[in-house]
């Protein structure tokens, strides 16, 4: 049991990494976007070709591959802010499943339809417990989730541009009449949320499904693990995103429901949803 709570702390980093950038786009910039994860697939999978088939250094290419990333995701930022800056935030969230499904449709046209060949950019043990070995790439993944979760909420309230992001996401009025730009403070919270994405992935590919649509769709746990923190609180989406990768390391680990593991990000959200509307249903039963 052991060894499948520590196996499934790498995919509860990255779901984790990816509920963050969840969550500071819910706070800042008012979008739940669920083109996250896809900007970061196709970003990984850019790493990919520049260093298979333009023959760069893996450590170039993927820093390529995450700018790919980061572009992506300002081009849809500058799409939302320029034409939807008035529009509501269902409006807005709803507006980038359409980059979503035209970034898996890109990456078959321009990659196929395969898992990719990434080539791994840390690997091997970092240490043991209790006779499991703990992988690099789960430290990676989970350090990231932290320290990003951490470094944002100084940012937030220990420097200029963290105050005027706030002033944006609770007052954006009184903001622009004070003189605050939103656009390009806007533009860069999706891609710098783009640039992380794609590190992540970049980071756990080698060692999990990697096919555009699976990357793509994990947006599904970045979201359960968001709901956990109801996409405000960042140490609450990390501490979900960690205990989903842990609960589905443990359920593959059991014959009887292993095929629950697939369903649990669903469940994990049906379950967050009925707990925080429980006070409405108790008072419509009475």
């Amino acid at each position: 049991m052991l060894q499948g709570a520590i196996a499934g702390l790498a995919a509860g980093g990255l779901y984790a990494v990816l509920g963050v950038c969840l969550t500071l786009m819910s706070r800042l910039v008012r979008v739940v976007n669920f083109a996250q994860a896809a900007t970061g697939m196709f970003g990984a999978f850019a790493a990919v070709w520049f260093v298979r088939e333009a023959g760069l250094p893996i450590w170039l290419g993927s820093a390529l591959g995450v700018v790919v990333s980061g572009l992506l995701a300002a081009a849809i930022g500058w799409i939302a802010s320029t034409w939807l800056s008035e529009a509501s935030t269902t409006t807005r969230s709803a507006m980038t499943v359409g980059p979503l499904l035209l970034l898996i449709s890109m990456s078959f046209i321009l990659f196929g339809n395969k898992p990719q060949p990434f080539t791994p950019i840390i690997a091997g043990p970092a240490f043991h417990i209790g006779g499991v070995v703990v992988s690099q790439v789960t430290v990676a993944t989970v350090s990231l989730a932290i320290v990003t979760a951490l470094g944002v909420q100084v940012i937030l309230r220990r420097t200029k541009v963290g105050i005027q992001l706030r002033a944006l996401s609770e007052r954006p009025t009184t903001a622009e009449l004070l003189g605050i730009r939103s656009r390009p403070l806007s533009i860069a919270v999706w891609f710098v949320t783009g640039v992380i994405t794609a590190i992540a992935i970049i980071i756990v590919a080698p060692s999990q499904s990697n096919d555009a649509t699976g990357l793509a769709m994990l947006i599904v746990p970045a979201a359960a693990a968001a709901l956990l923190g109801g996409f405000r609180r960042l140490g609450l989406t990390v501490v979900g995103g960690i205990l989903l990768g842990v609960l589905s390391g443990l359920v593959a680990q059991i014959d009887e429901v292993a095929l629950v593991r697939n369903f649990l990000p669903f469940l994990f959200i049906v379950v967050l949803l009925l707990w925080t509307q429980r006070k409405e249903v108790w008072d419509a039963a009475r």
